[in-house]
């Protein structure tokens, strides 16, 4: 066989127009896999360009797409004239001339066709044109006619779509399919592939009828890959549209189909997983032909490759359409289902179902995405496999055959039962909504049904499914309440002596006698799934019917099973026959643990604040810490307990008053006992911590805290009715607005009437509905409505008013009409944050101030963009009051909020659709009532002496969670706030550890319990963070923000912003990082950082908010050899842009991505570097030069701390401190900078920065993190200090005291900073350190350290932050994921992570040897060439918060296609705006090393075309 290689001047010049003036890759001979396509652009991290970074400029034919070579070359509306065409038409048909006419002719044609389109191509007779060119297809005696025949053809489709009818009609398609059955030359073979795959877009069932699926499928493992790919896409063409008698010519195609899904090509496997789904949809209606299907093998295939780690390489959507394929097969064949079961599909299912992006999946799906969705299809085909109880035809033969395969083999059952029925409990307890949720409980009912009871107990050995089920009674949908209620009954039949205690302690009858008191209270509403006034649920089908197999019509499944009062019926018939009060009495009701737990909470609460005299106060701390004893040991040693008997003993409120010394709930002390309050929290703090982290060595997972923990979270999971709201059917469109401007916005509005309350008459009437931005907040609509309404003195309105409102509106209407878009971002962002920030201050006021310095007030412009909070906070007493329905809304909330606010409670889950914005809501408002003092201000008085904590054995406050309330609305009477408070104080506990136990130790050695210095030496074993994160409230933030509305507008409920201000732990950290991007710079700045990952739902609409969001990038032109000073110009510039940077250098020709990334971690390299007097370790300062052998950079292992200056001495040298002072701040603005734009620094600062960053205050024990030395030295002269002060309160005789052996005087210490010579502490510097003044010394080197040494720098370092966004929005975060937020991660890798997350393409797969060779190569880098590595291809050094996996885009790995004949010549080169390496095909594994390491190293500092 041989390959044709012939090809004219004219063809090769049009192919290569052709590449570089499309936007889409035509492929049109086998010359598309010699050159591969350009790098799809459809990510939205390729920015404006695309950039090659290389080792040489320009060794690639398909570098940039930006190729003017069109230019000036053709105009497509000139070249087609008549008499141009007349001559092709005439050498088309001259075949007298040894077929050089023909060829010339051929030749000119495809060159006319490749540039033109339909509506350019003008007069074409294409009934003239296409019967020659079908016989020139067919001409077997000069292949080159042949091949640019057919390929005139391709292009003649391409240009004009509709003459696939002509081509198709004058009998292209046997000639076609002839070329490909008998394969002669591979060029014509391959462009009668391209050929077909064009005519079958638009005649899909000609081509099925001429054989085309046979044709194109027989010999298709010859061909190379890209031709591979355009044949599947033939068949998927063909496959849309499957006549009904067609079963015969497709059936022959499937066993084909299922080997090609074994391929490595993931495109291929897509295409061709699309063509069997589509062929099952086609056969769905008969049970034979699925039966033949399976045979063919199409289970065996598929199911393999969902199971093997599937959903990281397929896309959702493919991946859907899998699982979906299986249910359809298992619907109606009974072969299928079981072949299924001898597959053991329970395990693959389990597998799906328990990856954790699946769990994610399974949260809050909103209806319309369901049947997309991967967890949906999982759970359908569970529902199919394991036929349900309730069903809407009883007879169903195929669900009665289904149940005898069950009877008949056990085994299936049981191995299904096992895997499936523990995962479903743990996909509902993570936060399921109710459909996900019914279809959990259905398979669980269903294995409940059909188990016999020694496979129940078995299925249910690693699950407390009494618990799962009592949570199942308390949420609020009647069709889950009905099922779980028939669920408890099917095994009260079965195992009754095994679950009545069960269900007793576990709370499922209380749970049933809760559920008969609340459906006799609003059993009317049982019908009925929404009321008139609560959000609207959007739903198509009942719920009885969402798992429903097709063969059922839609007519069928209309009437929902429960009647009004099926529910009652059921607990009603349940309580009497297995529940009555002899049986539950039986029981004791309640354990003897949650008795004896009751009993001693009750006396801890009542003698917890009882105290007259200070004998009786010790007396009373004494008997209470027992109480305290016995209550945690009831914890560690006693039975277990269940979460409905935790819940029930009261623990959390009870522990909540006693570390609040009894006001907890009151919150009120007089000013006279505030101190002793304060002490008496705190000697109870430490008291409580100390019995949680008894034996702090041990294993993190022993404490008594982690035990604590544990049962916190299930409690705080158990009592969650927090809602996800959906959104059902937005779309993002302009709408005019009235409040909180007049103008055009993005975010869709509320219509609001005002309506004045009766008895208020000093305000006027307002009877108008005006459109509200779901944004606003309350100030807007009292800023709007309170020139309207306000009466002057004489009760009637000033018309000054009048004219100030309409100037204002009308000045406010002329900026938005200037530019609406930047005015929408604007209020957006404002007030998307408002709540939050609030909240955070709300927080701030019960701590005790750390500073009496005036705090920096926000500007108009920052509060503008959101960078602080709503501007009622502090500012002017409202005026007006609002409420709905007769209940006043809170004012800290946005309009948005408020509304949802006052609707919730009908269901967990809401779905805001058309109703709800075509409501008109009726607020109400009257004038504002005095607001009352709030009697937590006076912890606002705590005394701010160290000397106070000091005296008390506490060495400062940095415990500030302990006497704040939460900030947040949840009613203090409520379950669900205890828990809350008391995870705070867990939290905060395992914060403080270090801390916590360096104060034990200190108050030790001053009390004379331990002698040695050493034994101040304190190791931790801290709970991982994680473990604070509550997976179901997790799963519910996640879904909150994938609802298209949150997307777009960035507002969410205000339970979100609540519990992130209050418990912010309770997130994962990447959860927060989403949330952090959306409420601070509004969702465009999250759609451009990547914090979405795209799936098939909403796409247009995203997409619409991405090429909005583009239009905001600031491109800026730096100097690669003075960074500095550019980065001084562009945060100038650009520093309060809401545009994101994006930088090319001067002189090189990349931009985009690659340069902008290398931009940063350069600019962060320059602020390391030595002579700058930034930071400590920097010897250069104060006049010294550089010392011989130092780097080039600041020296700092345990990470950069600013360098501390005295604020008496004017030091001059080589840094002088103004310029410092100029450093942090231009330091700030781009730390803040690169935070908005989701860039990555490559600066190490340390552990006690990111805590100033955070605003979080240092203490002595942080030195240990920046000079442990130093640290701990002073430290130790702490503890020495503590020891003189105790022994003269006892004895008042210190003077024998000396420090390990050697008196303080002989240490020879000077008032002088340790380590800075040049930083006096005293003007009297020459004064030594003595016993006496020890204490003044450490006080004073501490100060120096972290205090007042750095206060100016750290000033600055946050003046210039804020200029870009307010520093307390990153408050939710920890230093360590700060750290990741700022500067990535840059762990190692394993084969595994590498092989997931690179593609392979265009010439490579994941087994070639070229790519396994360059996956040891890279997993054996060391870390300074891992680095280089992958700033070589990234353009930074670091990766993003996630690794690997949160690259966008996705690093790709390509064949380069080597300029010489030989590829070890050649280097690799790279695209870094598309994280894309050009790979040459190395002879060996060390020459591919040795070129690579050669590339990276030499290949750095410039962007060229590659």
């Amino acid at each position: 066989m041989d390959r044709n290689r012939k090809r004219e001047a004219a063809d090769e010049r049009s192919q290569e127009k052709r590449a570089c003036s499309s936007s889409e890759f035509r492929p049109c001979s086998s010359t598309s896999s010699s050159q591969p396509p350009p790098p799809p652009q459809t990510d939205s991290e390729m920015e404006s360009s695309s950039s090659g970074r290389s080792d040489r400029a320009g060794d690639s034919g398909y570098g940039s797409c930006d190729s003017d070579d069109f230019a000036g070359g053709y105009d497509s509306r000139n070249i087609v004239g008549r008499g141009r065409l007349q001559r092709v038409f005439s050498g088309l048909l001259d075949d007298g001339s040894g077929g050089s006419a023909q060829l010339a002719a051929l030749t000119e044609l495809c060159e006319v066709l490749s540039f033109c389109m339909e509506d350019a191509v003008g007069y074409f007779p294409l009934e003239t044109v296409v019967p020659p060119l079908v016989k020139l297809a067919s001409h077997e005696s000069s292949p080159d006619v042949m091949l640019l025949a057919i390929r005139a053809l391709t292009y003649l489709c391409d240009a004009m779509p509709r003459s696939a009818e002509a081509i198709v009609r004058h009998g292209a398609l046997p000639v076609l399919c002839g070329r490909l059955l008998a394969i002669e030359y591979l060029d014509v073979a391959e462009q009668s592939l391209q050929a077909l795959e064009k005519i079958s877009r638009k005649q899909p069932v000609p081509c099925l009828q001429a054989g085309t699926i046979a044709a194109v499928l027989t010999y298709i493992d010859f061909f190379p890959t890209n031709p591979q790919r355009v044949a599947v896409s033939t068949v998927a063409n063909v496959c849309k549209k499957l006549p009904p008698d067609c079963s015969t010519i497709v059936m022959e195609s499937v066993p084909i189909l299922c080997s090609l899904l074994q391929y490595e090509d993931h495109k291929l496997v897509e295409t061709v997983a699309a063509c069997l789904v589509r062929i099952t949809d086609c056969f769905a209606g008969s049970s034979e032909l699925l039966d033949e299907l399976c045979k063919h093998g199409i289970i065996q295939k598929s199911l393999n490759l969902i199971a093997n780690d599937g959903h990281r390489s397929l896309s959702r959507a493919t991946y859907s359409g899998l699982i979906g394929l299986l249910r359809k097969l298992a619907t109606s064949s009974l072969v299928a289902v079981q072949t299924l079961f001898e597959l053991n599909i329970s395990r693959t299912l389990m597998g799906i179902l328990m990856s954790s992006d699946m769990l994610r999946d399974s949260a809050y799906v909103s209806v319309q995405d369901m049947q997309t969705n991967q967890v949906y299809e999982v759970l359908k085909l569970a529902n199919q496999l394991i036929p349900p109880v309730l069903r809407d035809v009883p007879d169903d033969q195929i669900e009665l055959a289904k149940e005898k395969i069950l009877v008949d083999q056990p085994n299936f059952l049981h191995e299904f039962s096992t895997d499936i029925l523990p995962v479903s409990v743990q996909v509902v307890n993570s936060g399921a909504n109710a459909y996900v949720c019914y279809a959990c409980v259905s398979i669980i009912n269903s294995i409940a049904y059909f188990s016999t009871p020694d496979i129940l107990l078995d299925s249910i050995k690693s699950t407390n499914i009494s618990s799962f089920l009592a949570g199942l009674l308390s949420r609020k949908d009647p069709h889950v309440i009905f099922l779980t209620l028939k669920t408890v009954e099917v095994l009260m039949q079965k195992l009754p002596a095994v679950f009545l205690s069960s269900f007793i302690k576990e709370g499922v009858v209380y749970a049933i006698d809760a559920a008969l008191l609340v459906q006799e209270k609003c059993s009317d509403s049982v019908s009925e799934h929404s009321n008139d006034h609560m959000v609207v649920r959007d739903t198509s089908r009942c719920m009885c019917h969402a798992f429903n197999s097709s063969r059922v019509s839609a007519s069928e499944s209309k009437t929902c099973r429960l009647q009004k009062d099926s529910i009652q019926s059921l607990a009603r018939h349940i309580k009497t026959t297995y529940f009555t009060h002899e049986a539950v009495d039986s029981e004791m009701g309640f354990t003897e643990t949650l008795q004896k737990l009751k009993i001693l909470c009750t006396v801890l609460n009542d003698n917890v604040d009882s105290c007259s005299t200070s004998d009786g106060c010790l007396q009373n701390e004494e008997n209470l810490t027992q109480i305290l004893l016995q209550v945690m040991r009831e914890f560690s040693e006693g039975e277990s307990m269940s979460t409905f008997e935790f819940i029930e003993s009261g623990i959390a409120r009870f522990l909540a008053c006693y570390l609040s010394n009894g006001k907890y709930l009151s919150g009120t002390t007089s000013a006279i006992d505030l101190s002793s309050h304060i002490l008496t929290v705190l000697k109870r703090f430490q008291i409580f911590s100390s019995i949680c982290l008894s034996n702090p060595g041990q294993s993190c997972d022993n404490m008594l805290l982690a035990v604590l923990l544990k049962k916190f979270q299930n409690a705080l999971s158990s009592l969650d009715n927090f809602p996800v709201i959906l959104s059902h059917g937005f779309k993002l469109r302009n709408t005019y607005t009235d409040i909180p401007v007049r103008g055009i916005t993005k975010n869709p509005c509320l219509r609001v009437r005002f309506v004045r309350q009766n008895e208020d008459t000093n305000l006027s009437d307002l009877d108008n509905v005006v459109n509200v931005d779901i944004s606003s907040s309350f100030d807007a609509l009292e800023g709007y409505l309170w020139p309207k309404v306000n009466k002057g003195k004489n009760g009637h309105r000033t018309e000054s008013a009048d004219r100030k409102a309409d100037d204002t509106t009308s000045g406010i209407k002329h900026v938005s009409e200037k530019n609406p878009i930047e005015t929408h971002t604007n209020i957006s962002q404002e007030s998307c944050i408002s709540n939050s920030a609030e909240v955070s201050r709300q927080e701030e006021q019960y701590l005790p101030a750390v500073d009496s310095s005036p705090k920096q007030t926000m500007s108009a412009k920052e509060v503008t963009e959101g960078s602080s909070a709503s501007p009622s906070i502090g500012s002017a007493k409202p005026k007006l009051t609002f409420s709905l329905r007769g209940k006043q809304l809170d004012s800290s909330m946005t309009i948005y909020q408020a509304v949802l606010e006052e609707q919730k409670g009908a269901e967990f889950d809401m779905v805001v659709g058309s109703k709800f914005w075509s409501e008109v809501y009726k607020l109400t408002y009257k004038s504002a009532e005095e607001p009352k003092a709030n009697d937590s201000e006076m912890l606002n008085c705590v005394p701010q002496s160290s000397v106070f904590w000091n005296k008390h054995g506490f060495s400062d406050w940095k415990y500030p969670f302990l006497l704040a309330e939460l900030p947040c609305k949840i009613d203090k009477l409520n379950a669900l706030y205890d828990v809350l408070f008391m995870l705070k104080i867990f939290e905060g506990m395992n914060h403080y550890l270090f801390q916590l136990l360096s104060d034990e130790r200190l108050n030790s050695f001053a009390e004379g319990r331990i002698e040695n210095f050493d034994d101040l030496k304190v190791i931790v074993s801290s709970i991982p963070q994680v473990e604070f994160v509550n997976s179901k409230l997790n799963d519910k933030l996640e879904q909150q923000m994938q609802d298209p509305l949150v997307l777009t507008t960035g507002c969410m409920p205000s339970w979100c912003g609540q519990l992130m201000a209050a418990c912010p732990f309770l997130f994962s950290f990447e959860a927060r990082r989403k949330y952090f991007y959306l409420t601070t710079f509004g969702s465009l700045r999250s759609q451009q950082n990547n914090i979405q990952n795209l799936d098939g739902s909403g796409t247009n609409s995203l997409n619409d908010r991405h090429s909005y969001s583009g239009s905001l990038r600031k491109k800026f032109i730096v100097n690669r050899n003075n960074i500095l000073e550019s980065a001084v110009k562009m945060m100038k510039l650009h520093a309060q842009s809401k545009g994101t940077l994006e930088v090319e250098y001067a002189e090189e020709v990349g931009t985009g991505l690659g340069p902008t990334m290398e931009f940063f971690t350069l600019a962060s390299h320059e602020f390391q570097k030595v002579g700058l007097g930034m930071w400590r370790g920097d010897l250069s300062y104060a006049g010294r030069s550089t010392i011989d052998g130092y780097s080039e950079f600041v020296l700092a292992p345990f990470g950069l701390f600013p360098r501390p200056w005295s604020t008496s001495t004017d030091v001059s040298g080589v840094a002088e401190f103004p310029e410092v002072i100029k450093m942090f701040l231009l330091l700030g603005k781009l730390v803040a900078k690169a935070i908005k734009d989701g860039r990555i620094l490559d600066i190490p600062f340390s552990r006690a920065f990111y805590k100033i960053i955070l605003e979080q205050e240092l203490s002595i024990c942080d030195i240990q993190s920046i000079d442990p030395e130093l640290g701990r030295t002073m430290l130790e002269f702490q503890a020495l200090v503590n020891r003189k002060r105790f022994l003269e309160s006892i004895s008042g005789d210190s003077s024998n005291l000396c420090y390990r052996n050697t008196s303080v005087k002989d240490l020879c210490l000077d008032f002088t900073l340790p380590g800075f010579p040049d930083y006096a502490l005293l003007s009297e510097s020459t004064k030594m350190v003595n016993i006496v003044n020890l204490e003044e010394y450490v006080t004073m080197v501490v100060d120096a350290t972290i205090g007042s040494g750095i206060s100016r720098q750290i000033d600055a370092f946050k003046s210039g932050f804020n200029e870009v966004f307010s520093l307390k929005a990153l408050q939710i975060f920890t230093k360590d994921e700060l750290e990741r937020l700022l500067c990535g991660e840059q762990d190692c890798w394993d084969f595994t992570e590498l092989v997931d997350h690179i593609n392979f393409d265009h010439g490579y797969t994941g087994s070639s040897p070229t790519v396994v060779s360059f996956l040891e190569i890279i997993q054996e880098l060391e870390r300074d060439q891992r680095r280089a590595f992958l700033q070589f291809v990234t353009g930074s050094p670091r990766l993003p918060p996630g690794g690997l996996a949160a690259l966008k885009p996705k690093l790709t790995v390509v064949r380069k296609q080597h300029s010489s004949c030989d590829a070890d010549m050649d280097l690799p080169s790279v695209m870094t705006c598309a994280n894309y390496l050009k790979l040459p095909p190395y002879s060996s594994k060390e020459k591919m090393r040795h070129k690579l390491l050669y590339a990276i190293t030499e290949g750095q500092g410039s962007f060229h075309l590659s």
